[in-house]
């Protein structure tokens, strides 16, 4: 489904942080909230090793996305103050687990762009230093789905 990320190859210490966040109302989801409210932090981790352990299968990108998304991914954009998504989430999209920063290759598009929409209006806010948030709100609609079609892509 979409609407859902793909977990497999997710970095566990990302997952375990998800999930207690959804646990403790600090990222909002009912859904989550709901499966994640009898997790214990050993039971996240498990989780979390479970899923990373996981081959990821990607995706592909539109192919009328990649140019724009590609640059923003790769060299982000200076005049907009727009770091690359590589300094977070590495050239392959792999993220950085020991800072916590998630994979993002392969990920579902419409994911991706719910995501940034909600970093951009705040409603997802369990960013650390806003970082997501500072970035998001600098994209436009276009830019959002940009980026969001080369990290489906992106292996």
């Amino acid at each position: 489904n979409p609407i859902w990320p793909n977990l497999a190859g997710q970095n566990a210490k990302y997952i375990a942080k998800q999930l207690a966040e959804f646990k403790s109302g600090t990222r909002n989801d009912a859904t989550m909230l709901g499966m994640s409210a009898a997790l214990t932090e050993e039971d996240m981790a498990n989780i979390g090793a479970y899923f990373a352990s996981q081959t990821p299968k990607g995706g592909e990108a539109a192919a009328d996305k990649v140019a724009l998304g590609e640059m923003l991914y790769r060299g982000g954009n200076a005049g907009k103050g727009l770091a690359a998504c590589t300094a977070c989430h590495g050239p392959t999209g792999s993220g950085i687990e020991t800072s916590g920063f998630p994979a993002v290759s392969g990920q579902h598009s419409v994911y991706v762009e719910k995501q940034l929409k909600d970093f951009a209006a705040g409603t997802r806010s369990n960013d650390p230093n806003r970082m997501m948030r500072d970035i998001a709100a600098k994209l436009t609609a276009d830019e959002i789905a940009a980026v969001a079609q080369y990290m489906q892509g992106l292996k």
